[in-house]
């Protein structure tokens, strides 16, 4: 069995034969899935939600009113969380390198007890301050916001313990049961959700309030299953484990004020970068107000629904493309921890290169794409809406930033490069706030995502600068890559775009939700298959996928 991870019976391979490019793809393959589903889930609740929840116009304000309880809770569950489980799998990975996997253990142990603390230190505070956070945010009624924000509070107690059991597992690089019980969490949150939504407003004919603070309560519903089946899982793999434990060297000795010490000191940069992009949306969320009110003619309640079209719908979409380059950072975090515990900096090099390159395959489609079928995407998940088109098309090109962002701040701390990485992250978040009165002023609602291209995109060229001057990385290799991507993703734009276009000269009407789907699918599909095609016949998939595509070519009778 392999010295590095839990073994699988299911794998076809072992692990340690596996190169960590191989761990990466594989890694990755499993947390996007995973994501991608648990995102898609998360999007999708929307259009049954919103029908139910009653006309558009109480349907927009209640978003927008659970999108203001949100914000605040992810900044509030990554306090909780204190980086995990980055933090904790950089650690187990660590010292499982070193085949200490007693002490491993013991991490695991003491990081469930002080995610125990900070959970209920988190809850309280954030109880406590729900009526300053809703008397800050774009809202029509403090008390309605605030009983929004208190009923999230709750799961603050449970998620924390269910993050560290994520880290620990993830830092035997299995990542395959940290993205099921991610799934798990999400669909058993929409069940919830949507069945009480339901209830209050269908049947019970209960407020707007009551079934928004239900929804966001279905966040405690979701964390109690997937802990549930973690737990379940570290069950099952006990003797695996015992067995691990019992063939450690023990030649590192460490007090339990020692490990107390470690995983504070190495989650808590990951808290403060972990809730980069939660910082920017809170700068958001206490200044868009305020601004839109000097600056445009909108009434409150405009203001307020134009916040959650462009916080709460737009995110929720492009969180879907952005959650690769988080499945990404939490696959190279152990692996990258890992070369760092051999000192072998040549592999880190070409960790970073492999990343880059991996990310950069997926998200320039992927981003470009989703603008190009901004328009035909959001009718079918929300209606049609010029707004909503305009905000999704340049929030796309932001979640390439965005997306960046993610993997290079977890790969920076992995690699013992933390303060660079806050130093980044800080001057990113001075440029943010520098550029939202003028973004504000000069593109109305689509400024909050142009200053965030300009912090953000400001914060990765410092990242990517300072490892490149740490570790060397092959620059050009990546630009030529890129620069072949770039030209790709062109050829898949121009396809997608004409398809769409004809698509929409054939179809009866645009405000359909039938024919949006059509449209999207279809035209999405097209530019798909010509950015897949044009990959494998440059032998761009096989440089960045392995050996594995070079049957795919085959079987497809491409040369």
């Amino acid at each position: 069995m392999s010295k590095e991870t839990i073994s699988d019976n299911k794998l076809k391979q072992p692990l340690e034969e596996m190169s960590s490019k191989d761990k990466m793809i594989n890694g990755s393959a499993w947390m996007t899935g995973g994501s991608i589903l648990s995102r898609l889930l998360g999007a999708l609740y929307i259009i049954p939600w919103m029908a139910w929840m009653g006309n558009q116009s109480i349907a927009e304000s209640a978003n927008a009113l659970y999108t203001i309880g949100y914000t605040p809770y992810a900044l509030f569950l990554n306090i909780a969380t204190a980086g995990v489980p980055s933090a904790i799998a950089k650690q187990v990975s660590y010292y499982n390198s070193l085949n200490e996997y007693e002490i491993s253990r013991n991490i695991y142990k003491k990081g469930l007890q002080i995610m125990a603390v900070t959970g209920i230190v988190s809850a309280l505070i954030m109880y406590v301050a729900a009526p300053f956070i809703a008397a800050s945010s774009p809202n029509v009624s403090v008390d309605n916001a605030t009983q929004v924000i208190r009923s999230l509070s709750w799961a603050l107690l449970i998620i924390p313990c269910m993050s560290v059991t994520r880290g620990y597992i993830q830092g035997h690089h299995i990542m395959k049961y940290s993205a099921i019980s991610q799934f798990i969490e999400q669909l058993a949150r929409v069940i919830f959700m949507l069945a009480a939504v339901y209830l209050i407003r269908q049947v019970w004919n209960g407020s707007v309030v009551n079934a928004v603070a239900a929804s966001t309560f279905a966040a405690v519903i979701g964390a109690v299953f997937s802990i549930g089946y973690l737990f379940y899982i570290i069950w099952r793999k006990k003797p695996e484990l015992d067995e691990r434990a019992a063939q450690s060297l023990n030649k590192i000795t460490i007090s339990t004020n020692e490990i107390f010490k470690s995983i504070i000191r190495t989650a808590i940069p990951f808290i403060i970068i972990g809730s980069g992009i939660t910082l920017f949306q809170m700068i958001d969320q206490f200044t868009f107000q305020q601004i839109m009110t000097q600056v445009s003619n909108l009434s409150p309640k405009q203001i307020v629904n134009h916040y959650g079209v462009a916080s709460g719908n737009v995110n929720k979409l492009i969180m879907i493309v952005i959650s690769f380059g988080g499945s990404m950072a939490i696959t190279a975090v152990p692996l990258i921890s890992e070369l760092i515990a051999k000192n072998d900096l040549k592999k880190i090099a070409h960790q970073i290169s492999d990343s880059l390159q991996l990310f950069s395959f997926i998200m320039l489609p992927a981003s470009i794409g989703m603008m190009i079928v901004a328009e035909p995407l959001y009718t079918v998940f929300y209606g049609q809406s010029d707004l909503g088109t305009t905000a999704l098309q340049v929030a796309s090109f932001m979640s390439l930033f965005l997306g960046l962002f993610v993997l290079m701040g977890s790969t920076m701390q992995a690699a013992n490069q933390t303060r660079s990485a806050l130093w980044a992250l800080v001057i990113g978040l001075v440029v943010k706030l520098a550029t939202q009165y003028p973004m504000l002023a000069w593109a109305g609602t689509n400024g909050m995502f142009i200053s965030n291209i300009f912090g953000f995109g400001v914060t990765v060229l410092l990242m990517l600068w300072k490892m490149y001057k740490v570790t060397r990385f092959d620059m050009g290799l990546i630009l030529r890559r890129v620069l072949l991507m770039l030209i790709l993703t062109l050829a898949m734009a121009i396809v997608t775009f004409a398809v769409k276009e004809l698509l929409y000269l054939m179809m009866d009407s645009e405000n359909s939700r039938t024919s949006a789907l059509l449209v999207m699918a279809i035209s999405a599909g097209s530019g798909g298959i010509v950015y897949m095609y044009g990959s494998l016949k440059t032998r761009l998939a096989d440089r960045l996928l392995g050996a594995r595509v070079t049957g795919l070519r085959t079987k497809l009778h491409i040369k």
